[in-house]
């Protein structure tokens, strides 16, 4: 689905099924260097059990046109005119990794939008090494290895996502090679990860916050350990739902993460 928001166009996958705004909607917010398809699974599963669904390309990441932002509270922004451009007035809000942080300061901005606050990976605040920050700079190759390394718990989980067999590490280093190279920006994985390092305002934000949240961490995730999220979990009053697996949990662990999620809309 194409939508013009704050006058570009940007891109929202819906699940497999056409956006309807009636229905109870959930917004999706990749992490960095990454797009809409890390949630395949999920928005499938919600826009084939009642819900409408947005699944979004931040600017700057695949199909929605750059610049990509460069702070969370911007991307928050756009979130938020995402929504009105959609139609959609309220939303459960989820995010990955620094998709969580977008979807926290939305919630923030607009409390009165959001129906549910949902995160995944996350930490807050989400400090980004040097190494990586200098590594993303000046040598995203090498930055993109040492993110897929921290970020699975095995070498071969089963069953893995999308299926049996298929090749977790080797997905998601092809999937953040696929991103960088489609805008043409070299310094789009840095961007992301300034916004990570730069955002401070996430125990602030969380006092604004009324809807429902939960949290859903990684019991070997070395990217966002989960004593990391101990202090907005306890800010939100949030439900904390843990699985075993790293920090891209939606494909190493797909059918925990699910049912998981499943349990927090419920």
């Amino acid at each position: 689905m194409k939508l013009t928001v704050q006058g570009r166009e940007a891109y929202a996958y819906t699940g497999g099924k056409p956006f309807d705004p009636s229905l109870p909607t959930i917004a999706f917010v990749h992490g960095a260097l990454n797009d809409h398809s890390v949630f395949t699974l999920l928005a499938r599963w919600a826009a084939h059990h009642g819900f409408a669904v947005l699944a979004f390309d931040l600017p700057g990441h695949m199909r929605s046109d750059g610049p990509a932002l460069t702070s969370v509270e911007a991307m928050a922004d756009w979130l938020l005119a995402a929504l009105d451009a959609a139609g959609a007035p309220r939303a459960a809000l989820a995010g990955h990794s620094l998709g969580s942080l977008v979807a926290l300061e939305a919630a923030a901005r607009a409390p009165e939008r959001a129906t549910r606050l949902l995160m995944f990976g996350t930490a807050v605040p989400m400090p980004v090494t040097a190494a990586l920050l200098d590594a993303s700079r000046s040598a995203p190759g090498k930055a993109i290895d040492m993110v897929v390394t921290y970020s699975f718990s095995t070498l071969a989980a089963k069953p893995s996502y999308p299926g049996p067999g298929a090749w977790l590490r080797g997905s998601a280093r092809g999937l953040m090679h696929q991103v960088l190279a489609h805008g043409g920006d070299a310094l789009l994985f840095h961007t992301d990860f300034v916004a990570c390092n730069a955002y401070r305002n996430g125990l602030g934000a969380a006092e604004r916050v009324r809807c429902p949240a939960h949290l859903f961490l990684g019991a070997a995730d070395q990217m966002t350990p989960p004593r990391a999220a101990r202090d907005i979990a306890a800010a939100l009053k949030a439900q904390v739902h843990t699985v075993h697996a790293g920090h891209f949990m939606m494909q190493e662990a797909p059918d925990a993460v699910l049912d998981a999620m499943r349990s927090a809309l419920a």
